[in-house]
Formats: C-alpha cells, sequence, structure tokens
C-alpha cells in the first residue's frame, strides 16, 4: 500500500524526540522479519509509546501498523494522520472489525503493532493480558514479536502530569524472540506464555536502565519506586 503519510510524519516526531533530548535505545530488532506479517505485542506504560515503538523499528525498514482506540481516528488532526498511515480503529464494545482488518493486514505481510495489555499499566507492572494478539498470529500464521518499551512513563502517561521539557530521559526499546503458535493451540496457555516472556523482558530491560528507581512516581514499587500496586 502507499505510504504517502508515514514519512513526514516521521520526520515531525524525530523532530520531537530531538527537542525532548530523548535517547532512544533499541536492542533485539534483528529479530523484526524484513518480510513478511508479524505482530509486535508491546506492555504499555505511556501515551508515547507507540510513536517511540514505531521510530525504534525503523532501522529494519518496516512501517508498524498500530491496532488503536477508535477515539484517536475521531481526533480532527489525528485521525486523518492515523488512517493515512493505516493503522487500525479499535472499537472496543465490538472489536470484529478491527480483527479482520488487521488479520487483512497481516495475511498481506504487514507488522501490526498490538497493547495486549489494553490500556496503559498505571503500575507500570504487565497486566493481565487479552488474547487478541495471540489469536490474530494462530489465524495469520505469523510470529509475535515480545516488545518492552521503558522510561517513555517519565515523559508523559496516565494518572502523572506531563512533562514535554527537554529532560535527555533516556527511552529503552526491546524487540524480543519471535513466538510462534499454530491454529489450535490452547490460546490461554499461549497467552500466558507470552505475558511470561515480557515480564522477563521487562526485568531485564528495568536491570539496565541507566537511572534509578527508587523514590521515583514512574518505577514500580517492586524496585523501590511509588506508582501503584497493580490491580488485582
Amino acid at each position: 500500500m502507499a505510504d504517502l503519510v508515514y514519512p513526514p510524519v516521521i520526520g515531525v516526531i524525530k523532530a520531537f524526540w530531538k527537542y525532548l533530548g530523548i535517547q532512544l535505545q533499541s536492542s533485539g530488532d534483528t529479530n523484526i522479519p524484513r518480510k513478511g506479517g508479524a505482530i509486535l505485542a508491546i506492555n504499555h506504560v505511556s501515551y508515547l509509546d507507540f510513536a517511540l515503538v514505531g521510530t525504534a523499528a525503523l532501522p529494519v525498514d518496516r512501517y508498524i501498523r498500530f491496532m488503536a482506540k477508535k477515539e484517536i481516528f475521531a481526533h480532527k488532526i489525528a485521525g486523518p494522520l492515523m488512517r493515512g498511515m493505516h493503522h487500525i480503529s479499535v472499537d472496543r464494545e465490538n472489536g470484529s472489525g478491527s480483527f479482520v482488518a488487521a488479520l487483512r493486514a497481516l495475511k498481506a505481510g504487514e507488522i501490526i503493532g498490538i497493547f495486549p495489555e489494553g490500556t496503559t499499566s498505571t503500575s507500570f507492572e504487565i497486566k493481565e493480558l487479552k488474547s487478541g494478539a495471540v489469536r490474530l498470529a494462530m489465524g495469520a500464521g505469523v510470529p509475535v514479536i515480545p516488545t518492552i518499551i521503558w522510561g517513555s512513563q517519565r515523559i508523559w502517561t496516565k494518572g502523572i502530569k506531563k512533562d514535554l521539557r527537554r529532560k535527555n530521559y533516556t527511552v529503552l526499546v526491546s524487540f524480543g524472540t519471535p513466538m510462534t503458535f499454530e491454529r489450535g493451540d490452547d490460546v490461554d496457555a499461549a497467552e500466558a506464555k507470552l505475558r511470561e516472556n515480557l515480564i522477563a523482558m521487562l526485568h531485564e530491560v528495568q536491570g539496565r536502565y541507566p537511572d534509578s528507581h527508587v523514590g521515583q512516581r514512574w518505577a514500580p514499587a517492586r524496585l523501590g519506586g511509588t506508582a501503584p500496586a497493580p490491580l488485582k
């Protein structure tokens, strides 16, 4: 499909990261296929995650088509841009249409970005996952690449006032080893395995983050931060 909107938007986003002083560091991009469909299953800690992960994937010369709530598509500015970049609108009340659209895109060889937790994690831990990523992977016969982002919550996230001043924050993005699921596999077991991998990757990324988590509102209690405890 023609990508007339994505390239100029990328230019603007890169300029925005430079303005904020974001030090974006990525690892594991060799796990992203250069051809064919795949799913990035991403943890969700901030409102900037989709743009930062999309930027981190640029070295492999692939555009990520993100699944995002329909309210974004209804915005008078963001909506046309989201549609122009061929992202996929998700209606949380009736998700069948978005599932079919994502399945079609995967079979056409696109990479789809999904936040399987369904919403931003205010505890900054991995929440329980929705089954959409796994079911799409099984239906389209494509791999799932567990993906972790960390540090973006320091800039703009739920429950914390956004800080768009230049701060030179480091943001880490890690693309994990692809996971494959066969049609007919147990969905619950596959989802549990994906969550297990995301948790392990999150802990690894947090372990090499350059700034201390102790006493920080953007850090989980497990690391000495003051973020709310995970919801039961």
